[in-house]
């Protein structure tokens, strides 16, 4: 197994902040490992007080669920699942693990070839403005939200992107 080191973390909230600071909207970014650990945590001067433990919890979100399942590819998938199925559940969810679940946009794994070797969590911004300082911060990064080698199963496939779809994604598919 592949360990996410926090030095590796640096570029990936550099390009967040600057992504950020060109939207004039202060986050934080959280970064942790596959197995929902904290790896990195940063707050911009402006973010909200709350939003280190969204940031935190959206990111363990992520390593949670795609830990669980190919189905959960970032945390708008988890989000529109839990939607359609039992949104209560989800409350009942962040509540049994003391706030550490959150699912919402600017959340997806991190993957080094097939490995998932951590997750990320932005917040501070809307769902959007969150998603797309992520996928800004990933490129220049150099980080993968999917494995390298798909193997997927095309039902699942088509699940996830008619879940994009009924969330109104129409830039996105698996």
């Amino acid at each position: 197994m592949t360990k996410l080191r926090a030095r590796e973390c640096r570029a990936f909230i550099d390009a967040v902040v600057e992504k950020a600071d060109a939207m004039r909207v202060p986050v934080s970014i959280a970064v942790v490992g596959p197995e929902g650990h904290i790896v990195a945590v940063e707050r911009m001067d402006d973010a909200g007080f709350i939003t280190p433990e969204t940031a935190i919890a959206k990111a363990y979100t992520v390593a949670a669920f795609r830990s669980m399942s190919p189905r959960f590819p970032d945390g708008l998938v988890i989000q529109q699942w839990f939607k359609e199925r039992n949104p209560q559940l989800l409350v009942s969810l962040a509540a049994m693990t003391n706030g550490r679940i959150a699912a919402s946009g600017g959340a997806a794994p991190i993957f080094r070839g097939d490995e998932m070797v951590g997750a990320y969590g932005i917040s501070g911004g809307t769902s959007q403005q969150d998603e797309e300082m992520a996928i800004y911060a990933r490129a220049k990064a150099g980080w993968a939200h999917v494995p390298e080698h798909d193997t997927t199963d095309p039902e699942v496939k088509a699940h996830i992107n008619a879940l994009y779809a009924k969330a109104g994604i129409a830039d996105r598919q698996l």
